[in-house]
């Protein structure tokens, strides 16, 4: 039987990969089961018979207002936060063809998060809508920083991922800093970036969180799909991309772009969540193969996926207290990151 999946049309014919199509259902489903679940589990149990009667507008009217008023914007925003990340991470590691990139590792989502507390501290009285902004342009700065001090006749992954990691933690020192040194700074502002540092999307509301990140996602998710074609043929080598008439460079930076902007307004709603941008890509080139026509719709799943779990027992794990989800991304994301580092070791 063809892998291959023919609709022919009258003008028009498409082919889809069956195992894409079969992977990308599963996901979708357990998605949607994830987020049944995230939405009923919590101090007050819902259950999922419930949740949907909710959803569906038939549900009881308590039940309605802890779902759509508490849990569903937490939901959503873990599935736009995660599909942000693993999608970013999934362009760089494409553009710069190295395995070990993510956005966190390389010092993007550091930068994005000094945007972030620079305007958290001293232009919260702006509205938060101008957050996306400043998060946007503190992870370009770090970008053109890391590719500034790693360029010396070229760029090599080992000197990117080297230079990445340590910009990464120069720039969370300076974030910290600038938290523990601004006197003028209310207490509640400050636990809020210290929140914010460990990466949590707790208290998310519809208005000010879901309404400044969807249109972000919306522009910025159908553009690195169709680009996705562009990173195939830059796999080949730079010679062979510019030899079959692709722009290499031009469609490398409108790539990287990309990549940072996503990176950038994830990080500004859900703070500095690290390792989804790492390790989804590699988990969807596990199911999928290597195209990224694939790789970009899967890891954007997975990384859904992964955030929603990792909020969900951030959630119940120690009720009443409510953990940060970056801690449990971390939890998975490093074991991983040094099992990488173990396998490319002689790249």
């Amino acid at each position: 039987m063809s892998n291959w999946l023919t609709l022919r049309g009258r003008r028009h014919s498409f082919q889809f990969d069956r195992r894409l199509l079969i992977v990308v259902s599963l996901l979708i489903a357990a998605n949607v089961i994830a987020m049944i679940v995230c939405v009923g589990l919590g101090s007050t149990f819902i259950s999922p018979l419930a949740v949907i009667r909710s959803l569906i507008g038939i549900g009881d009217s308590s039940n309605s207002m802890i779902i759509f008023s508490l849990r569903m914007p937490r939901v959503v925003i873990a599935v736009m936060v995660g599909a942000a990340l693993a999608v970013s991470g999934a362009l760089l590691q494409g553009i710069v063809r190295n395995p070990l990139s993510s956005p966190d590792v390389i010092g993007i989502t550091g930068g994005a998060s000094l945007g972030t507390i620079i305007f958290i501290l001293y232009f919260s009285h702006l509205s938060i809508r101008y957050m996306p902004i400043s998060s946007i342009a503190g992870a370009f700065a770090a970008a053109f920083l890391v590719y500034l001090f790693a360029y010396r006749r070229g760029i090599t992954p080992l000197r990117l991922v080297l230079i990445g990691i340590g910009m990464a933690t120069a720039l969370t020192a300076f974030s910290y800093m600038l938290i523990l040194t601004a006197s003028f700074t209310p207490t509640a502002v400050a636990v809020k970036a210290f929140t914010f540092m460990t990466g949590s999307i707790y208290g998310v509301s519809w208005e000010r969180d879901v309404f400044t990140l969807w249109p972000w996602m919306v522009v910025l998710l159908p553009i690195a799909l169709i680009y996705a074609r562009h990173l195939n043929v830059q796999e080949l080598g730079d010679e062979v991309a510019t030899s079959v008439g692709s722009s290499v460079h031009i469609k490398r930076t409108v790539l990287l772009l990309i990549s940072v902007a996503l990176a950038g307004a994830a990080v500004a709603i859900g703070g500095a969540i690290n390792f989804i941008g790492l390790m989804a890509p590699h988990i969807a080139r596990k199911l999928v193969g290597p195209a990224y026509g694939g790789v970009i719709p899967v890891s954007a799943l997975i990384g859904s996926l992964v955030l929603l779990l990792s909020d969900l027992i951030a959630r119940i794990a120690f009720i009443p207290l409510d953990i940060p989800a970056g801690v449990f991304t971390a939890a998975i994301g490093a074991p991983f990151f040094i099992y990488l580092l173990y396998r490319h070791r002689k790249s």
